[in-house]
């Protein structure tokens, strides 16, 4: 791991339990980083990896937007489609003493393939338990290697980014795989384009509400003009006006949020989920937005909490290193499972907080991460009142809540049931 602008912790200091270590889990978002210039070759979260490119998959249905006449938008690398197809009924209030749905949002921070055959594998998981996720897409893995100049990040060199550029192959996999996601009903968000962490000057903890938005700038046009940049005419755009679908995002390494804040409201978004070290308690609006942040999760066999990421279970485990002791990916893996199930328990058999779960489409200690993420969606995926959503599927449910309702579920502390039942609790609501 190479990170020029962080000084070495402890792995508990780093990423321990709770609230009390926010700052140090900003590093939660974090891949493996490469250095100031990427490259193709590097080890970010997308890496460009080797392997025979991946098709989209299974056909889209009679009556989805890929089957209906399409309105190109600009160059053609979009297109409005009509609304988005497999989104769930329309969203209702509680009603009196009715107890609120047990969401879960599982998340991919980067959203890129690479060849490893996790996109295409979590899609097909997703499609078999009726899931939706959140797929936030870095906008330079639609940009070629070749263009990079045409990236400007803020406070860094042209071209400059602490993950990989994908190979071109890569970037038509990503274009099928993101067309496919979304007809499947899954939210496109954003992480941005660069990926800079750590301290120092380069990095996004320093930008300014103007230096946000002229990255979010940049990560739109990386996705509305892939076919300019790209020369490409023989895949078809993806199925949405990114503009209208946009509507939140992930900041590199959870850094840099109250200043992206300001930007995000005036563009319109909703949400953001880059505030690090949340408890398992009713989310609230910061700024405007509602602040869905990765949360605290008991650790198995641990004195403290984890945050709920892929890579923070990796540091606990192994260190900085991907790449640990094999004889003990067993039961690292069952821990990693174990966190997730255990923070869902606590909130399914509690105070029914969301869970929110972030993770990278990587090979870390052998793949262990991906293989505990389909454990924990096998093991919620059709409990009575069970919702696996995306962050926007979330938000649209909570604006149509009475407020005085969502106030009172903030009251309960984490993993707190209500006094008297739900039927008593929010009777009077």
């Amino acid at each position: 791991m190479r990170d020029n602008n962080r000084a070495p912790m402890s792995r508990r200091g780093l990423l321990g339990a709770g609230i009390t270590v926010a700052a140090a889990g900003g590093l939660a978002g974090c891949g493996i980083l490469t250095g100031e210039d990427g490259g193709s070759g590097g080890t970010g979260e997308g890496k460009s990896k080797g392997g025979a490119s991946a098709e989209s998959g299974r056909p889209a249905p009679a009556d989805s937007p890929s089957t209906r006449p399409a309105r190109p938008i600009g160059d053609g690398s979009t297109a409005d489609t009509g609304p988005q197809p497999n989104q769930p009924p329309p969203p209702v209030k509680l009603l009196p003493g009715q107890a609120p749905p047990q969401f879960v949002v599982f998340s991919w921070d980067g959203a890129g393939d690479v060849g490893d055959g996790q996109f295409p594998r979590f899609l097909k998981i997703a499609e078999e338990y009726d899931a939706k996720m959140t797929f936030f897409l870095s906008g330079i893995y639609l940009l070629p290697e070749s263009k990079k100049n045409l990236y400007r990040p803020p406070n860094n060199r042209v071209g400059a980014s602490d993950i990989g550029y994908l190979t071109d192959a890569h970037i038509k996999d990503t274009l099928k795989l993101l067309r496919q996601a979304w007809l499947d009903g899954h939210e496109i968000g954003t992480h941005f384009n660069g990926h800079f962490c750590g301290d120092g000057s380069r990095s996004v903890a320093r930008w300014t509400p103007a230096d946000w938005e002229n990255e979010i700038s940049q990560a739109m046009d990386f996705v509305t003009k892939w076919r300019t940049h790209t020369g490409w005419t023989d895949i078809a755009p993806l199925p949405f006006d990114y503009r209208k679908e946009l509507v939140g995002g992930r900041t590199p390494c959870l850094l840099g949020q109250d200043k992206l804040l300001p930007t995000a409201k005036k563009l319109g978004w909703r949400y953001d989920a880059s505030s690090p070290g949340g408890r398992q308690v009713w989310p609230v609006k910061r700024k405007g937005l509602w602040d869905l942040p990765l949360q605290s999760l008991p650790f198995p066999g641990r004195g403290f909490e984890v945050l709920s990421m892929d890579y923070n279970f990796m540091v606990n485990q192994s260190g900085f290193s991907s790449n640990g002791v094999t004889a003990k990916r067993p039961g690292w893996r069952k821990q990693a499972t174990g966190a997730y199930l255990k923070g869902f328990e606590r909130a399914y058999h509690g105070n029914r907080a969301p869970l929110f779960i972030g993770n990278h489409f990587e090979q870390w200690n052998g793949g262990i991460y991906m293989d505990a993420v389909e454990g924990a969606i096998k093991g919620m995926a059709g409990r009575k009142d069970v919702r696996l959503v995306s962050f926007r599927q979330f938000c649209d449910w909570l604006d149509v809540q009475d407020p005085a309702v969502l106030a009172k579920l903030r009251t309960l502390d984490v993993g707190r049931k209500p006094e008297g039942g739900w039927n008593t609790f929010l009777k009077a609501a």
